[in-house]
């Protein structure tokens, strides 16, 4: 291209060169075209290779006081890089100034916890019209108050035993078992850390009730919690009975074992504010993993401001 071509035909001949030996959709070749013409307006007719990283940074970041998403930028920034890419082999750049820039990093997405109602409704409805369960709703009750009791992951639910056993004929030593007489939880979690956790009693009177009708496993393990064919449970059919059981009771939201996890931490630090006791329950190698869940709090918090302050909402 001759070199006094302007800065917006460059852009063109790079596209051009797109469609043809890439054969990008017009589509993708029409957001290129959009993203590198906001570029060149950004940088206000500045030439290509007088651009430098700290212009990218200063434009990237006039693009997120834009309230522009981290998404959005990311594909901005890759859509630059590539121009950048194709230029530095058409003419003589000091560098590619998008190298080493990154797009804001996204916010991670709350936990979404259940208020208490809803996870108390949840864990404790029964069929309507029924006295009496059966025994693999006694399993289900178990397992579900459980989970929001002593705020396990599905897979240290499914591992637990009745007991602690050594092993033998074939099977492992127990990674997790339940003690109702001191009403604990032990369980293995991740880096194979064993943690000790709380039963409430609610869950020790459902794991009792389930006891006392469980059968003896079919595949000679201790498991606590039994499938319909008399095996271990799986962290799968526990996630499909609990979405079974939310939509039968009516629970406004798709419900997960992991929603139970977030509902537990979320509403014993609205109780207790103690964050540290939460980070060991949950079995977090770092606080920093807990400390999402202060943000889940001060939600609570900013909801009984507006339900109970006079000055809360504007008349």
């Amino acid at each position: 291209m001759d070199s006094g071509a302007s800065e917006l035909d460059w852009v063109e001949s790079y596209l051009a060169q797109l469609a043809t030996l890439r054969q990008l959709s017009p589509h993708t070749i029409d957001a290129y075209r959009r993203d590198l013409r906001q570029l060149h307006l950004l940088a206000k007719g500045v030439p290509w290779q007088q651009l430098r990283q700290a212009d990218i940074r200063r434009l990237t970041a006039i693009l997120h006081g834009q309230e522009l998403g981290p998404r959005s930028i990311a594909r901005k920034l890759s859509s630059w890089r590539g121009f950048f890419g194709w230029l530095s082999h058409q003419m003589t750049l000091a560098a590619n100034p998008t190298d080493g820039v990154r797009a804001p990093k996204r916010p991670k997405p709350l936990p979404k916890a259940l208020a208490v109602d809803d996870a108390v409704q949840l864990v404790s409805s029964t069929p309507p019209g029924r006295a009496t369960l059966t025994g693999a709703e006694l399993c289900n009750r178990a397992m579900f108050e459980l989970l929001y009791s002593s705020g396990l992951r599905v897979a240290e639910l499914a591992g637990l035993d009745v007991a602690y056993s050594k092993g033998r004929d074939g099977q492992s030593a127990s990674l997790g078992w339940i003690d109702l007489a001191s009403g604990d939880v032990l369980v293995t979690g991740k880096g194979n850390k064993m943690r000790t956790v709380p039963v409430g009693s609610h869950a020790r009177a459902a794991l009792a009730a389930w006891l006392a009708v469980r059968p003896p496993p079919t595949d000679g393990s201790s498991a606590l919690f039994l499938s319909e064919r008399g095996t271990r449970v799986s962290p799968r059919v526990v996630q499909l009975r609990l979405k079974q059981h939310a939509i039968a009771a009516g629970t406004p939201v798709h419900v997960h074992p992991h929603m139970l996890r977030h509902s537990f931490a979320s509403h014993v630090l609205q109780s207790s504010g103690d964050l540290r006791a939460v980070q060991d329950m949950l079995g977090h190698a770092s606080i920093t993993s807990t400390q999402v869940y202060t943000a889940l709090d001060f939600q609570h918090l900013a909801a009984v401001y507006d339900q109970a302050h006079p000055r809360a909402k504007a008349k």
